[in-house]
């Protein structure tokens, strides 16, 4: 749902907008609040403005006392009148205006239906009401209402077609504005909270992301560089410094990205509603493959890295409803890259092969006999682990030189 708020001084001009299309059989009148109805039913401009009007003290110091919200669903979101009128009134109140005169308006002059709302920015005392932080929290309402009755995410549907996402392709050129025009979208877009969650939103795009780090000038620094990608996820372009596409892409931004996004996830609880039908898939899902289509249908991706041998070793889904990257592993253990290859690769035959030592070693035997050491396992840890190291042997001592001639 997209919100667009603007403020004037002109009361009358906002409510003759809104009146003007009802008369005309474009728009009705859904709700109001602390208005007086009219008898018949019927709002008519010279009594509304005088129940506005009536609201606003003789004097006050805000410049722009009036404010017009129009709030847009998505064209496939089917509400109904009253569906409509609570999403608005829940609205004002969410954004301060619960105890403020307000219309809402119900515009059907285009197939995209909406509603518009007029209210007064001044209180009967004629005090202000706060702004601070007006559209961040409008933002926020909207999403919170998303949830609630089931829309679309309609404003991150409208930016991504402005934006016009789409794969980076090296063989059109410019390669440098073909990544920034997706990076930094998908960066305003999506949230995530580790460096590998963006890497694999990225991947969908053709884009490779590596982080930097070293010492110049005796500073360390940490710098971000992007490139385009094959199908295979090779690189086929010129790595290109984070500078050049904006403060938001380097570390410093990424990192306030992904602070922002854990505090957001853990209020709305996605990854709660995410679970059950994962789970539903998982569990009806054939092999890999299919595990996708039915995660397809429900508008998520699924991203799997593999090391040589095909082993899964990390499991990323991103849920493009509601704009979340996710690891298995923040899902539970169910959706972790062990249990993943345990549930698609159990049946094929391992590809990792055992390569013979260069020199041919000798096994340790134990007081009973039995051999002590063997094959070193291939299984790798999902995230974080201590990888295994082969064990290291004492250098050969040093063969003493031989002295010839007389010693003294």
């Amino acid at each position: 749902m997209v919100a667009k708020i603007s403020t004037g001084k002109d009361l009358y001009g906002a409510l003759a907008y809104n009146q003007t299309k009802v008369e005309n059989g474009h728009a009705k009148i859904l709700d109001a609040n602390l208005l007086p109805y009219p008898e018949d039913g019927r709002f008519r401009m010279g009594g509304t403005m005088e129940a506005f009007t009536a609201w606003l003290p003789s004097h006050y110091r805000t410049e722009k006392p009036v404010i017009h919200i129009s709030l847009n669903p998505h064209p496939d979101d089917e509400l109904t009148d009253g569906q409509l009128a609570a999403i608005g009134r829940e609205y004002m109140e969410k954004l301060g205006y619960g105890n403020q005169p307000f219309l809402i308006f119900k515009h059907e002059d285009i197939d995209r239906h909406h509603i518009h709302i007029v209210s007064l920015r001044v209180d009967s005392g004629g005090r202000k009401i706060s702004d601070r932080f007006e559209h961040r929290r409008s933002k926020e309402i909207t999403g919170q209402l998303e949830q609630k009755y089931g829309l679309h995410p309609a404003e991150g549907q409208k930016k991504a077609e402005e934006w016009k996402l789409r794969p980076v392709d090296a063989a059109k050129g410019d390669i440098r504005r073909q990544i920034a025009d997706t990076v930094k979208p998908l960066l305003k877009l999506y949230r995530f909270q580790s460096m590998g969650e963006f890497q694999a939103l990225l991947s969908l795009y053709n884009i490779g992301m590596e982080e930097v780090r070293g010492e110049a000038g005796g500073r360390a620094y940490h710098g971000i560089v992007y490139t385009a990608l094959d199908a295979d996820e090779n690189k086929v372009a010129t790595p290109i410094k984070s500078a050049r596409l904006g403060r938001m892409a380097g570390a410093e931004g990424l990192q306030q990205r992904m602070e922002w996004s854990a505090s957001r996830i853990r209020a709305d609880g996605c990854r709660e509603r995410l679970r059950p039908p994962l789970a539903g898939a998982l569990l009806k899902a054939r092999d890999e493959a299919d595990f996708r289509r039915r995660l397809a249908a429900m508008n998520v991706d699924l991203v799997l890295r593999r090391n040589e041998s095909g082993r899964i070793y990390g499991v990323t889904f991103i849920d493009h409803t509601s704009r979340t990257v996710l690891n298995g592993s923040r899902l539970g253990k169910d959706f972790s890259a062990n249990a993943l290859e345990a549930r698609f690769n159990a049946q094929s035959e391992p590809v990792c092969k055992v390569q013979p030592h260069v020199a041919t070693p000798e096994l340790e035997t134990g007081t009973d006999g039995k051999v002590l050491g063997g094959l070193l396992s291939v299984i790798e840890p999902e995230t974080d682990a201590v990888p295994r190291y082969p064990r290291l042997h004492k250098p050969d001592k040093k063969k003493r030189r031989r002295r010839y001639g007389r010693q003294d």
